[in-house]
């Protein structure tokens, strides 16, 4: 048995050495890189690129003008789904009110008061019709994006 005990403390003991001598080897990089100038520069383009990126997209988010805008077509999407679903156009209906949950702000809420105040079948047609929304929507925004990174 001492034979044994001998050689687990002896591999403890290599154990020990090896993490030892990694945290050394991670430490003498990290500091290698710290001190290198080019890093430094590199970080801080990085930092400064994403703060003007972070500035642009919040300006974008918060815009009133857009924000009235949105509201506006919200409104005018809901009373248009109202007008064509009294009218007895319930396909139309669906997509006008499709179209004001796309623009919500808030489309969870918005869909407990379509569950609560539409019929059965078109609140079902308009569950129906959400997966397809998202998908024109998010094709829509790629277009965008293509068209705005195209230098021409």
């Amino acid at each position: 048995m001492p034979c044994v005990r001998t050689l687990l403390g002896l591999l403890a003991a290599l154990a020990a050495c090896g993490a030892v001598a990694f945290l050394g080897y991670c430490v003498y990089f990290d500091r290698k890189r710290r001190d290198d100038p080019a890093f430094k520069r590199r970080l801080r383009d990085k930092r400064r690129a994403q703060e003007k990126k972070a500035k642009g997209q919040g300006a974008q988010l918060w815009d009133p003008a857009k924000n009235e805008k949105l509201q506006e077509l919200f409104l005018q999407e809901v009373q248009m789904g109202e007008l064509w679903l009294s009218r007895g156009e319930h396909r139309m209906g669906v997509e006008h009110l499709s179209n004001a949950l796309l623009v919500c702000g808030q489309p969870k809420e918005l869909l407990k008061v379509f569950k609560h105040t539409l019929p059965p079948k078109v609140f079902e047609m308009l569950l129906h019709r959400i997966p397809l929304i998202c998908q024109q929507f998010e094709a829509d925004m790629n277009e965008q994006e293509y068209l705005e990174d195209d230098p021409d």
